[in-house]
């Protein structure tokens, strides 16, 4: 484990959290009493709107990840500041963690995979040193993809996605549930916010279902998610015919 647990200090929360993004149950729940993390990989899943993309955005913030998306050590030209709860959070880190985090800027290990800007992100930094050596630009976005997970998601590190799903197919999801669970073997952490049931159910990961109700711990086989997907597998005409008079 690297990072254990993410807060905000009493005295750096608003007084009245009565403004975005405290207004999110699952904000306000972590700006009031913290979040725990227990295991080398945790799945967060949830609604649009739930707020899980908000809370990965912060946690790379707070690691000193490029909230735009990034490796450790690196920011790619934006001079955006802070999100407002990236500004505030801040997190618990083992020796290791904190190493990783605060270490060399060489030696600092991790990387934030943002699926709405990384298309441009592959664009910027294929060939640079450090980084891939294939054009990426000639791949398809889920090859793409593919190539930074297998490039840059190595060793020791924390690793941060938010809905990388967006570009991959059944299989290739697949692949990535593998590359999340082998990382989680070897020294890694990884903290993925996903749409996916196939990235949910990666062994061993703790999953945390955000919503209306805050967040809580819970089980592959108790998410609305897998009992949604499983649902429409079964009988999709239950969805679709009022969608399609």
């Amino acid at each position: 484990m690297l990072v254990t647990r993410a807060s905000v200090p009493g005295a750096l929360r608003p007084h009245a959290m009565t403004t975005w993004p405290y207004t999110v149950p699952c904000v306000a729940e972590l700006a009031e009493h913290g979040w725990e993390f227990t295991a080398p990989v945790t799945v967060v899943v949830g609604e649009n709107g739930s707020g899980k993309s908000t809370v990965v955005e912060a946690l790379a913030e707070a690691f000193g990840l490029d909230a735009q998306g990034g490796r450790a050590g690196r920011k790619y030209g934006n001079n955006r500041p802070k999100t407002a709860l990236g500004q505030v959070l801040r997190l618990d880190t083992t020796a290791e963690g904190a190493r990783l985090r605060s270490g060399p800027r060489t030696k600092r290990r991790g990387f934030f995979l943002r699926a709405e800007t990384a298309f441009g992100l592959m664009n910027a930094v294929s060939g640079r040193l450090g980084y891939w050596q294939a054009d990426t630009d000639t791949m398809s976005h889920g090859e793409g993809f593919l190539t930074v997970f297998d490039e840059m998601f190595t060793g020791p590190g924390l690793y941060l996605m938010d809905e990388p799903e967006a570009a991959l197919s059944f299989t290739s999801c697949l692949q990535l549930t593998a590359l999340m669970h082998h990382l989680g073997t070897t020294g890694a952490q990884v903290i993925c916010a996903t749409h996916s049931p196939i990235l949910a159910a990666t062994p061993g990961a703790d999953i945390i279902e955000v919503g209306d109700h805050g967040s809580r711990h819970v089980r592959w086989t108790e998410l609305d998610l897998t009992a949604q997907w499983r649902r429409f597998l079964t009988d999709p005409a239950f969805y679709l015919h009022h969608l399609t008079k």
